[in-house]
């Protein structure tokens, strides 16, 4: 059930044709929100480096955005998602940003033969995770043909709008310049970047909360 004072209000849909308006995830729903958060990730860096191999990203990113939903979008944390399931953003209450070692073990097993990349990347960012007390954007993604349209904002909203409520920081890292670039547009900026080996850059960004 939605939080009265997390309540989005409706966003107009007619010039970009992607409905804006946002809903709490249902248990039934992982399935086909994984589906769609595989296909939104399919192209990114830092996946693409630790699923190099094009003819099984897919599954293994849909298999990954299960276990994500599953235990962090719905037990720990709190997963918007966009009616017809275009898009979805991830993220978590303070505290509650690290990842359980058994959740990191059954998604770092999909790495495969790559599982060493991964095993070098993610503590690296878990250590340079910030410290205090924040709300964590974990994943925000949207179909390809919603991209671009003004939905990763509408996501992001909720959360951010509570930050300012709670004067707490948002945190998140981004994986490529074009989201960077949205994070930006919503007051996020780079406070490092990550590079493990040849890895693609990992951008940490922080969000200052807005006073009213």
């Amino acid at each position: 059930m939605l939080e009265n004072s997390e309540t989005p209000r409706r966003a107009a849909t007619a010039q970009t044709g992607i409905d804006h308006q946002l809903r709490a995830l249902a248990f039934d729903e992982i399935g086909p929100l994984a589906s769609m958060l595989a296909d939104a990730f399919y192209d990114d860096p830092i996946f693409g480096w630790l699923m190099p191999d094009e003819r099984t990203r897919l599954e293994r990113l849909r298999r990954f955005y299960v276990i994500e939903l599953r235990h962090v979008g719905l037990k720990r944390g709190r997963t918007w998602a966009s009616n017809g399931l275009t898009g979805a953003a991830i993220s978590t209450p303070p505290g509650v940003w690290r990842v359980p070692p058994r959740v990191m073990l059954a998604q770092s097993a999909l790495f495969g033969i790559h599982l060493v990349r991964a095993a070098r990347l993610l503590p690296t960012v878990e250590r340079h995770h910030l410290r205090g007390r924040h709300y964590y954007f974990a994943h925000i993604g949207g179909a390809p043909h919603a991209q671009g349209k003004g939905l990763g904002s509408a996501l992001m909203r909720p959360t951010l709008d509570r930050c300012d409520r709670e004067a707490l920081p948002a945190y998140l890292e981004a994986s490529s310049e074009r989201s960077a670039a949205l994070y930006e547009r919503l007051g996020f900026r780079v406070t490092r970047e990550l590079q493990v080996a040849d890895s693609p850059p990992l951008r940490l960004m922080l969000r200052r909360p807005i006073a009213p």
